[in-house]
């Protein structure tokens, strides 16, 4: 199965579930390097923090980076704006993250189209 990035719908490409475009990657390894599996699991079904598979569902682009960016410090969620790898990579992290939620890309580790 291939998803392509035709549009902000669909904000990745994928192949055979663990093989994406080098912006995904590069938010997945951005979600490994800011530990953000601490909060919000490993598989990204939730600890203390929600279940992004779920909430990437109808979260907008917009309000992902307002929240990545900004935080939400009353639940919790630190603001990742002075991160310059999290400035440089929101948007993969949220085509990864979109990615896991639609069911296309698969938990686990992440390599590059073409390996």
């Amino acid at each position: 199965m291939v998803a392509s990035r035709a549009d902000d719908a669909t904000p990745y490409t994928v192949q055979d579930g663990n093989k994406v475009d080098p912006k995904t990657l590069d938010g997945w390894k951005t979600w490994r390097a800011l530990a953000c599996e601490r909060c919000h699991g490993a598989e990204q079904e939730g600890l203390v923090g929600p279940s992004l598979v779920n909430s990437l569902k109808t979260l907008s682009k917009d309000d992902f980076h307002t929240t990545v960016i900004n935080g939400r410090p009353e639940k919790g969620m630190p603001p990742w704006g002075a991160s310059e790898m999290m400035q440089k990579n929101w948007e993969g992290l949220y085509g990864y993250l979109k990615g896991r939620s639609d069911g296309n890309i698969k938990p686990g580790h992440l390599y590059p189209i073409g390996q």
